[in-house]
């Protein structure tokens, strides 16, 4: 999934900023709308600043369309991890639980990834943070507990949630947020350098169900 990524990157900046993208920044952790304005400061001359106010907006829709026209390449390149559908499964089977997604990626791209795997039907994607959202993910994970507040009708505060992350990152925004961080080692973080970063517990992998819910649904 990452060289699909990768390539629809690639192909939205150039349409739009006329320029070859040659370096891309670390992208773990970070949302489409972060490793766009990186990549304007790696592959464009020192001091330029882009007069177009509406290069953003010109960007997702371009990075949309780049990445509709390799969406079937998603079941070949990209993968699912292990565990992830059972997970969603049993959480789904429990009273009380609301899921949802905070992702980098634009809301396009998000829902045809969780859709192409058959994952989209376990989440509540109207609540959800997406990278198209100018905003930190910290303050994403805020306005997604206020959505859901408001759509369900409930009490819901910070203490009442869990973030799974993949990313130091990722756990900076759960702390910013308030929510409890449940770290996983599946990206390019280590198991320690989450553990280190604030994430408690720290899963090696989604593999063992009942131990993914323990984790999500502690007190």
């Amino acid at each position: 999934m990452a060289r699909v990524s990768r390539d629809a990157y690639a192909e939205a900046f150039r349409r739009v900023t006329g320029r070859p993208l040659v370096k891309l920044p670390q992208v773990a952790g970070a949302s489409d709308t972060e490793i766009f304005f990186e990549s304007l400061a790696l592959n464009t001359p020192l001091g330029f600043r882009p007069e177009d106010p509406g290069l953003l907006a010109r960007y997702g829709k371009a990075l949309a369309i780049a990445f509709t026209a390799r969406q079937h390449l998603l079941p070949e390149q990209g993968r699912m991890l292990p565990g992830a559908r059972e997970a969603l499964v049993a959480l789904s089977r429990l009273g009380g639980v609301i899921q949802t997604v905070l992702t980098g990626s634009i809301r396009e791209n998000a829902c045809a990834k969780l859709r192409v795997f058959g994952l989209d039907g376990f989440l509540d994607l109207d609540i959800a943070g997406f990278g198209s959202d100018v905003y930190p993910k910290g303050a994403a994970i805020v306005r997604s507990l206020a959505a859901a507040t408001e759509k369900y009708g409930i009490t819901l505060s910070p203490a009442d949630c869990a973030y799974l992350a993949d990313s130091v990152r990722d756990v900076a925004a759960a702390e910013f947020g308030g929510v409890r961080c449940v770290g996983v080692g599946s990206g390019r973080s280590t198991l320690a350098e989450l553990r280190d970063a604030g994430a408690d517990p720290v899963l090696t992998d989604l593999t063992d169900t009942a131990r993914v819910v323990a984790a999500i649904m502690r007190p």
